[in-house]
């Protein structure tokens, strides 16, 4: 199975979901391809320091993680494709009309339930607002690992 994850910058919330279900795939031994990016990333940015630093919190490292934009990305090969927010969502179906069918917000594909499907954006926030956007990321991955 391939993932793909999509956020803006490809530095902070996909990147941040690619290291943690990779890491979750691998402590249960399942077979996934995980990639990220981000609909107006810059190919080659590093992740934000905050990122990193909560990354690494979580015995996680992220500092060899370099952003990929969409149109740079291997998209098309995926069998799921999981955007940060609803707004991603449409980009992605804008550009990418044929991979309908596949591309969920993080939120929908974990079925978390909930009437707010967007999982913020902690770019230029504190560290905190980094722990609880990784925190938000981590509960729905644990969903989502069972379901791949």
């Amino acid at each position: 199975m391939k993932i793909m994850f999509v956020c803006t910058g490809n530095i902070c919330r996909s990147a941040m979901a690619e290291v943690m279900l990779r890491k979750m795939a691998e402590e249960e031994g399942k077979n996934i391809e995980i990639y990220s990016c981000g609909t107006t990333a810059y190919t080659g940015d590093t992740s934000t320091e905050e990122a990193i630093q909560v990354m690494k919190e979580n015995q996680i490292n992220l500092e060899k993680h370099r952003a990929t934009n969409i149109k740079e990305s291997k998209i098309e090969e995926m069998d799921v494709i999981l955007c940060a927010t609803t707004a991603h969502k449409k980009i992605v179906i804008n550009q990418y009309p044929e991979l309908k069918e596949k591309v969920y917000t993080i939120k929908e594909y974990a079925e978390e339930g909930t009437k707010d499907l967007d999982i913020a954006d902690p770019w230029g926030y504190s560290i905190q607002v980094y722990r609880q956007c990784a925190e938000e990321i981590k509960e729905n991955l644990k969903k989502i690992i069972k379901k791949v």
